[in-house]
């Protein structure tokens, strides 16, 4: 029997995943699978979802459905759909944890070597005074999933001594791992850089406020390349603007893309990135939506299953 997997999502998404996802089913054994973004709702087995508008889709009308894969590592916009009744996965997938990682470390090797100064501060002044090294610069990131985990593992293995915080205790060997309302204010004082890795929940959102930024150290940078709705944006200018915050590098936002007029950008102790830190690739991606196919035809278990009662 066909096994019928709609492409929910954009044209130009669509034109990008056509050719990997067809490979990815050809490599996985799925030789009878038929892949469109046009099938009658009735006939629909499994949704590949990544919508670039409306995210109020009715799941109700697809009696056959199986399963939901999201292309995003974020489902705020769907998971409190009341018609998603069956199994919903988010998108983890190696060449998404690569591109963060490669963003974090990146740019907190930036800030570490003060290289914005010798970049675009070119003044003439010979000014030999180098950096400490990394073991002396403390890192924190609010957030141990797998892009948070492999973000710290990195930047560890440079030298840095890294903090990683979460709502539930974990324990990745190399980090100093930390929990609860105790551990985040913990967390948050031995941060010389913090990155935020959170999801969009109700219990993270505005986690990085007033009272938060307040415990982190004096001159300390912030990079957000997780959720829009972990600032108070207000908050960060405000500690900006009085000298606690020494900068913000930013790449996630309340509204996307950001506004012309949105005060981030003229601020010069923020740099704003368009949302790029990590982009879920077609090759690797598809091979994740693959085998969570191949699973479930199988009747085996759905990898990266969202829980519902935690909101990621």
């Amino acid at each position: 029997m066909t096994t019928n997997v709609l492409f929910h999502s954009t044209p130009k998404r669509w034109a990008e995943y056509q050719a990997p996802l067809t490979r990815a089913f050809a490599a996985a054994g799925l030789d009878d699978i038929h892949l469109a973004e046009d099938i009658p709702a009735a006939e629909v087995d499994y949704m590949i979802y990544a919508p670039g508008g409306a995210t109020d889709h009715d799941f109700s009308q697809h009696p056959r459905l199986k399963a939901v894969l999201s292309l995003w590592a974020g489902i705020e916009t769907i998971i409190d759909n009341p018609t998603l009744t069956v199994p919903l996965a988010r998108m983890v997938d190696h060449g998404l944890t690569q591109g963060m990682t490669e963003w974090v470390t990146g740019h907190v090797l930036r800030h570490h070597l003060g290289m914005d100064a010798h970049i675009l501060g070119q003044t003439g002044t010979w000014d030999p005074v180098a950096p400490p090294l990394a073991q002396e610069r403390r890192v924190t990131i609010l957030g141990l999933g797998t892009l948070g985990t492999a973000a710290g593992l990195a930047l560890a293995a440079l030298g840095f001594p890294v903090t990683g915080w979460s709502r539930s205790q974990k324990s990745v060997a190399g980090l100093s791992c930390l929990s609860g309302d105790a551990g985040l204010l913990q967390a948050l004082t031995v941060a010389d850089i913090l990155v935020l890795l959170l999801p969009d929940t109700a219990a993270t959102r505005d986690i990085l406020n007033a009272d938060t930024l307040a415990a982190l150290p004096e001159g300390a940078v912030v990079l957000n390349p997780g959720r829009g709705a972990l600032i108070d944006d207000a908050a960060l200018l405000a500690a900006l603007d009085s000298g606690h915050i020494r900068h913000a590098t930013l790449d996630a936002f309340r509204i996307e893309p950001l506004p012309p007029e949105d005060p981030y950008w003229a601020n010069p102790k923020v740099t704003v990135t368009p949302h790029i830190a990590s982009e879920t690739r077609a090759i690797t991606a598809s091979e994740v939506i693959a085998e969570n196919i191949r699973r479930g035809e199988a009747g085996e278990p759905l990898l990266h299953l969202v829980d519902r009662s935690l909101g990621y």
